[in-house]
Protein backbone atom coordinates (compact mmCIF):
# COMPACT_ATOMS: atom_id res chain seq x y z
CA UNK A 1 0.00 0.00 0.00
CA UNK A 2 1.23 3.47 -0.91
CA UNK A 3 -0.03 6.59 0.84
CA UNK A 4 1.13 10.14 0.21
CA UNK A 5 0.81 12.78 2.91
CA UNK A 6 0.53 16.27 1.44
CA UNK A 7 0.82 19.31 3.70
CA UNK A 8 0.06 22.86 2.70
CA UNK A 9 1.13 26.33 3.75
CA UNK A 10 2.93 26.99 7.02
CA UNK A 11 2.94 23.34 8.05
CA UNK A 12 6.69 23.40 7.48
CA UNK A 13 6.73 25.50 10.68
CA UNK A 14 5.26 22.80 12.91
CA UNK A 15 7.16 22.74 16.18
CA UNK A 16 7.75 26.50 15.95
CA UNK A 17 4.40 28.00 14.92
CA UNK A 18 1.77 28.44 17.62
CA UNK A 19 2.79 25.43 19.73
CA UNK A 20 -0.32 25.90 21.88
CA UNK A 21 -2.40 25.01 18.80
CA UNK A 22 -0.09 22.74 16.78
CA UNK A 23 2.26 21.23 19.37
CA UNK A 24 6.03 21.35 19.61
CA UNK A 25 7.01 18.44 17.33
CA UNK A 26 8.16 18.97 13.75
CA UNK A 27 6.30 17.09 11.07
CA UNK A 28 9.52 15.51 9.87
CA UNK A 29 10.05 13.94 13.31
CA UNK A 30 6.44 12.81 13.46
CA UNK A 31 6.69 11.36 9.94
CA UNK A 32 9.51 9.09 11.13
CA UNK A 33 7.21 7.86 13.92
CA UNK A 34 4.49 7.11 11.36
CA UNK A 35 6.91 5.12 9.20
CA UNK A 36 7.93 3.06 12.24
CA UNK A 37 4.31 2.50 13.27
CA UNK A 38 3.25 1.41 9.76
CA UNK A 39 6.26 -0.49 8.35
CA UNK A 40 4.16 -2.33 5.75
CA UNK A 41 2.91 0.89 4.16
CA UNK A 42 5.03 2.94 1.79
CA UNK A 43 4.56 6.45 3.13
CA UNK A 44 5.75 9.50 1.26
CA UNK A 45 5.58 13.12 2.34
CA UNK A 46 5.32 16.38 0.44
CA UNK A 47 4.92 19.94 1.71
CA UNK A 48 4.53 23.21 -0.17
CA UNK A 49 3.42 26.72 0.60
CA UNK A 50 2.33 27.14 -3.03
CA UNK A 51 -1.20 26.19 -4.08
CA UNK A 52 -0.29 25.16 -7.64
CA UNK A 53 2.44 22.83 -6.40
CA UNK A 54 -0.06 21.11 -4.11
CA UNK A 55 -2.47 20.67 -7.03
CA UNK A 56 0.38 19.26 -9.11
CA UNK A 57 1.28 16.73 -6.42
CA UNK A 58 -2.33 15.57 -6.10
CA UNK A 59 -2.44 15.07 -9.86
CA UNK A 60 0.95 13.29 -9.82
CA UNK A 61 0.01 10.66 -7.21
CA UNK A 62 -3.76 10.67 -7.66
CA UNK A 63 -3.92 7.81 -10.14
CA UNK A 64 -1.22 5.49 -8.79
CA UNK A 65 -1.30 5.67 -4.97
CA UNK A 66 -3.76 3.90 -2.69
CA UNK A 67 -4.47 6.98 -0.62
CA UNK A 68 -3.74 10.66 -0.13
CA UNK A 69 -3.81 12.41 3.23
CA UNK A 70 -4.20 16.13 2.64
CA UNK A 71 -3.77 18.90 5.18
CA UNK A 72 -4.17 21.92 2.95
CA UNK A 73 -3.85 24.36 5.86
CA UNK A 74 -5.41 27.73 5.09
CA UNK A 75 -6.01 26.71 1.45
CA UNK A 76 -8.80 24.49 2.83
CA UNK A 77 -10.89 27.62 3.22
CA UNK A 78 -9.96 29.36 -0.04
CA UNK A 79 -8.99 26.90 -2.78
CA UNK A 80 -11.58 25.72 -5.23
CA UNK A 81 -8.65 24.46 -7.33
CA UNK A 82 -7.51 21.98 -4.66
CA UNK A 83 -11.07 20.70 -4.32
CA UNK A 84 -11.28 20.26 -8.08
CA UNK A 85 -7.97 18.38 -8.12
CA UNK A 86 -9.26 16.00 -5.44
CA UNK A 87 -12.40 15.40 -7.49
CA UNK A 88 -10.40 14.79 -10.69
CA UNK A 89 -8.23 11.93 -9.37
CA UNK A 90 -9.17 8.34 -8.61
CA UNK A 91 -7.12 7.96 -5.43
CA UNK A 92 -9.24 8.56 -2.31
CA UNK A 93 -8.29 11.62 -0.26
CA UNK A 94 -8.69 12.06 3.49
CA UNK A 95 -8.80 15.70 4.58
CA UNK A 96 -6.88 16.18 7.83
CA UNK A 97 -6.47 19.07 10.24
CA UNK A 98 -4.37 19.13 13.39
CA UNK A 99 -6.66 21.58 15.18
CA UNK A 100 -10.43 21.52 15.48
CA UNK A 101 -11.16 24.12 12.84
CA UNK A 102 -14.70 24.56 14.20
CA UNK A 103 -13.31 25.76 17.52
CA UNK A 104 -11.36 28.51 15.77
CA UNK A 105 -12.19 31.61 13.74
CA UNK A 106 -15.45 31.42 11.78
CA UNK A 107 -13.71 31.63 8.38
CA UNK A 108 -12.11 28.26 9.20
CA UNK A 109 -15.54 26.60 9.37
CA UNK A 110 -15.79 26.53 5.54
CA UNK A 111 -13.93 23.84 3.57
CA UNK A 112 -13.74 23.75 -0.21
CA UNK A 113 -12.25 20.25 0.09
CA UNK A 114 -14.58 18.23 2.31
CA UNK A 115 -17.17 17.52 -0.38
CA UNK A 116 -14.52 15.78 -2.47
CA UNK A 117 -12.87 13.87 0.40
CA UNK A 118 -13.46 10.27 1.39
CA UNK A 119 -13.54 11.55 4.96
CA UNK A 120 -12.44 14.37 7.25
CA UNK A 121 -10.42 14.04 10.46
CA UNK A 122 -9.74 17.08 12.60
CA UNK A 123 -8.84 18.13 16.09
CA UNK A 124 -6.69 15.20 17.23
CA UNK A 125 -3.35 16.93 16.87
CA UNK A 126 -0.75 15.07 14.84
CA UNK A 127 -2.61 11.85 15.66
CA UNK A 128 -5.10 12.97 12.99
CA UNK A 129 -2.60 11.67 10.40
CA UNK A 130 -2.39 8.27 12.08
CA UNK A 131 -6.17 8.03 12.15
CA UNK A 132 -6.24 8.85 8.43
CA UNK A 133 -3.73 6.08 7.68
CA UNK A 134 -5.84 3.63 9.69
CA UNK A 135 -8.88 4.59 7.63
CA UNK A 136 -7.15 3.12 4.55
CA UNK A 137 -6.47 -0.25 6.20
Amino acid sequence: MRICIINGPNLNLLGKREPEVYGSQTFEDYFETLKEKFPNIELSYYQSNIEGELIGKIQEVGFSFDGIILNAGAYTHTSIGLGDAMKAVTTPVIEVHISNTYARESFRHQSYLSGNAKGVILGFGLKSYELAIQSFL
